[in-house]
């Protein structure tokens, strides 16, 4: 390298020589003309989307740093928008996300969060009457997760042909939430479903096992989801969703997910999972200052509710065993 002159004869001062290129222009490059597509799949890399009519692959743009892309986000894109085999988008730009759905990895303070879906509307909780067994604290945490990421919740139950499902509707019915009983084997249920589900875009969530890609199936005929058993041993499913993938229906689309044994919630706060029912939360507003809320908590006004509308005690406890389950330590449920 040569190094310039500086006018002075000490030959321990020297200074580099100055840049032969200009420095890059820290502007940014206006896309907002560029088309947008819709991402429905991500796989090793490989980011699949919609764009009106037609089906392309893209790839992130380096401008985008380690920002993730999921199912569900609307992106610009540029490039080689044809669609044709081998051809690759380049995706410069995620628009700004309605809503998300996220998980962490743990429950420990601190936990990294992981998006799992942008832009939905509403969360569908599958879970089976019987092979396997409902787990009410696992719907416990996902109704948590839809109240904080502003999400409908609604409950899907299926194998209803095989144990009856009232108990599991009794324990949720004081939160209000929408559920609708199915079975794959006499189609019931399956025309509320689609109907619950058109026009909006619904991930759907639950154990593996439980039968969303079965319901999904029924309700799709060509999505063509593979499906699993249950082992019989464990009442365990296996993983037949390997990833999240959102197909097409009636104006709107359903987001299939890959069977989960957890949901850690380290993410959300208490005040997150209050505004979701804001008739609690008009109660809890004179609460003392950083009140938990729990039955326990001294001055909780949540207690004195009961006492002046009986028909909200229930509803009370039940909101109460959300935030039990928020704060729960394990997550394996």
């Amino acid at each position: 390298m040569a190094w310039r002159d500086t006018g002075t004869d000490d030959p321990r001062v020297r200074v580099r020589p100055s840049r032969s290129k200009p420095r890059r222009s820290k502007k940014q490059v206006d896309y907002s003309a560029s088309p947008t597509a819709f991402v429905f799949a991500v796989d090793r890399g490989r980011i699949h989307l919609q764009m009106n009519q037609t089906k392309l692959v893209g790839v992130k743009a380096r401008s985008l740093g380690r920002r993730g892309i999921v199912v569900g986000d609307q992106v610009r894109v540029t490039g080689d928008l044809s669609g044709k085999h081998g051809s690759l988008a380049r995706i410069v730009e995620v628009l700004p996300r309605k809503s998300v759905l996220t998980r962490s990895a743990e429950d420990s303070p601190g936990a990294k969060e992981k998006p799992m879906v942008a832009n939905a509307d509403q969360l569908a909780i599958v879970t089976a009457c019987a092979n396997p067994q409902p787990r009410p604290r696992m719907i416990d945490r996902l109704l948590v997760a839809a109240y904080s990421a502003g999400l409908k919740p609604l409950l899907l139950l299926t194998k209803a042909d095989i144990a009856c499902p009232d108990p599991i509707l009794e324990l949720f019915a004081p939160l209000e939430v929408s559920a609708i009983v199915t079975s794959i084997e006499n189609s019931q249920g399956i025309d509320a479903a689609g109907e619950a589900l058109a026009a909006t875009t619904t991930v759907m969530v639950g154990h593996s096992g439980v039968g969303k890609s079965s319901l999904m199936n029924s309700l799709i005929p060509h999505a063509d989801r593979q499906i699993g058993q249950v082992n019989q041993v464990t009442g365990r499913g296996r993983h037949t969703s390997t990833s999240a993938i959102a197909v097409e229906f009636q104006g709107g689309w359903l987001i299939d997910t890959p069977g989960i044994r957890s949901f850690g919630l380290a993410h959300i706060e208490t005040d997150d999972l209050l505004a979701a029912f804001p008739d609690l939360a008009e109660v809890a507003a004179k609460c003392p200052k950083l009140c938990p809320h729990l039955l326990s908590s001294p001055g909780c006004q949540l207690s004195t509710l009961g006492k002046i509308d009986p028909a909200k005690t229930r509803r009370v406890e039940s909101f109460r065993r959300l935030l039990a389950s928020q704060n729960s330590q394990n997550p394996l449920v």
